[in-house]
């Protein structure tokens, strides 16, 4: 009886390694999937580094038509027909000869 409680109790051993080696394996594997650095939070900041990219063209453009305005409106540069449409929608007034369609 001894031997076989000996080789009953190796494979006890065995069994208990394997099973603790594939829970390793298991925790590692859901970490690279689903933990703070894994697979899921790099597609999701991906899909965050697009969105901000567009909004960053956004932004650039609406700034650079800004910077036009603001050159246009200059001392060293001044657009009269930019200024004259800028006081009318400011003011909201019109010349005595024209007319409003609306």
């Amino acid at each position: 009886m001894s031997v076989r409680s000996r080789f009953s109790g190796h494979v006890v051993i065995q069994t208990l390694f394997a099973l603790g080696a594939l829970a390793l394996i298991l925790s590692f594997a859901y970490a690279a999937l689903r933990g703070p650095f894994g697979v899921t939070r790099m597609l999701a900041a991906e899909e965050r580094e697009i969105v901000l990219k567009q909004d960053l063209a956004l932004l650039v453009t609406e700034r650079e038509r800004l910077e036009n305005l603001t050159m246009r409106l200059s001392d060293q540069y001044l657009d009269l027909d930019l200024l004259d449409e800028q006081a009318r929608e400011t003011l909201g007034l019109i010349r005595p000869d024209e007319i409003i369609i609306r």
